[in-house]
């Protein structure tokens, strides 16, 4: 092998070294980025020429010689270990991997050109929260995207009514009242956009009619004590790392209530260990709130810091458990399989909000006031805490009157 491959091989041990895998996984990773390499010199092909055709090309001959000396093809997901070794081989010599797409065609840079400027009169104008503009960007980008094949760019200029009701067509099937009204709100917002912006000469906006909702029409759904006692303790007898980070998690759902992205982005710095005070940040409103910091979840943290948490500098709390160690993304697999290892099976919704609408359910049955229920999980007004009132069904039944009925006839 070159000198100049060694070097780079080495670069690249050092690198997943600082970046705390497993000296296994650095082994595997660095022979697979060697295979890679020997590949692309029989080809005479430059690493630094390397495109991801050439991956996968790669990989396909690394099936096949797999299936030569194994006598069976390998398992699906066994591609995902050469193909992320390559890809940090390469992220190292062109620092980004994959490559911005090159030959892009009109119509993908004509949506590309107005999902940038819309993402950022989105954040900058509208002033909205990350997660708001996640949701409407990822509409504005289909919709523009269906657009652009459909009419062209032409002609897009000409955007009528009758085109978003073709597009509703497309999104319908499958989608329940609620979410075509999710789709009706982000559509209006991206038309008044366009319009705002002149790349479409009519308004559309009060065109494009959404389901007709009743206020509080839905009931939110909530796990009982039961089943949150039960996946509570099926999880703390887990003692391994992973078993660990999950139990601190499920128990500060249960205990405050917090929405999906408020647990993720908690911080080191949000514990104050002498005060017992937790810091949450509020991801609707912007706000911070101060919170007890409870025996039970205090030492459900200390024990996941202190054996389950992976050394890194990552300031998160919850990170995951495999290199490289990121802040988490997904709450909603931990939370759903962990009711499942507890055989607990909801009729409703099984992630992180199951959890926040049973924790509302039991201060409201608790007497506590609507408005410090509302200050504990963030709304922004009493009026969303309103719906939660509809799951304590059992206390309005308790106090319903008998209604009286005939008297009977001599």
């Amino acid at each position: 092998m070159p000198h100049s491959h060694e070097k780079l091989i080495a670069t690249l041990r050092e690198h997943l070294t600082q970046q705390r895998y497993s000296p296994v996984v650095v082994q595997n990773y660095c022979n697979y980025a060697t295979d890679f390499l020997r590949y692309l010199a029989k080809r005479n092909i430059a690493v630094e020429a390397a495109t991801p055709a050439d991956v996968s090309d790669h990989l396909r001959c690394a099936v096949l010689r797999f299936r030569r000396r194994r006598g069976r093809p390998p398992a699906p997901c066994w591609t995902s270990i050469p193909k992320s070794a390559t890809h940090a081989l390469l992220r190292l010599v062109h620092k980004q991997w994959p490559p911005e797409p090159t030959g892009l065609s009109a119509e993908e840079i004509f949506c590309h050109d107005i999902c940038t400027e819309y993402e950022t009169w989105l954040r900058e104008e509208r002033g909205l929260a990350p997660a708001t503009i996640e949701c409407l960007m990822w509409e504005g980008r289909h919709f523009l995207s269906w657009c652009a094949t459909r009419t062209g760019v032409g002609a897009f200029s000409e955007l009528n009514i009758k085109d978003i009701d073709a597009y509703f067509n497309m999104r319908s099937p499958g989608l329940r009242r609620k979410s075509l009204k999710d789709v009706a709100e982000r559509l209006r917002s991206l038309v008044r956009y366009l319009y705002h912006t002149r790349r479409i000469t009519t308004d559309l906006a009060p065109q494009i009619i959404s389901p007709m909702l009743y206020a509080y029409e839905g009931i939110p759904s909530a796990l009982t004590e039961e089943e949150i006692s039960a996946t509570l303790s099926a999880a703390k007898q887990d003692r391994s790392p992973t078993g660990l980070r999950d139990y601190a998690i499920l128990i500060v759902l249960s205990t405050y209530g917090m929405r999906d992205g408020e647990i993720k982005r908690l911080r080191l710095d949000d514990i104050d260990w002498r005060a017992d005070v937790l810091r949450i940040r509020h991801s609707k409103t912007g706000a911070a709130s101060l919170l007890p910091l409870t025996a039970p979840v205090g030492e459900a943290l200390i024990q996941y810091l202190r054996d389950g948490r992976p050394e890194c500098d990552v300031r998160e709390i919850f990170v995951r458990m495999r290199a490289p160690y990121q802040p988490l993304k997904r709450l909603y697999s931990v939370v759903n399989r962990r009711m499942r290892a507890a055989g607990v099976k909801p009729a409703g919704k099984r992630g992180a909000h199951a959890f926040r609408h049973a924790r509302a359910v039991s201060l409201l049955r608790s007497s506590v006031p609507k408005k410090v229920i509302g200050d504990l999980l963030g709304h922004r007004s009493a009026e969303a805490t309103i719906p939660y009132l509809k799951l304590a069904t059992e206390d309005l039944r308790a106090i319903a009157l008998e209604i009286p009925g005939r008297e009977a006839r001599p």
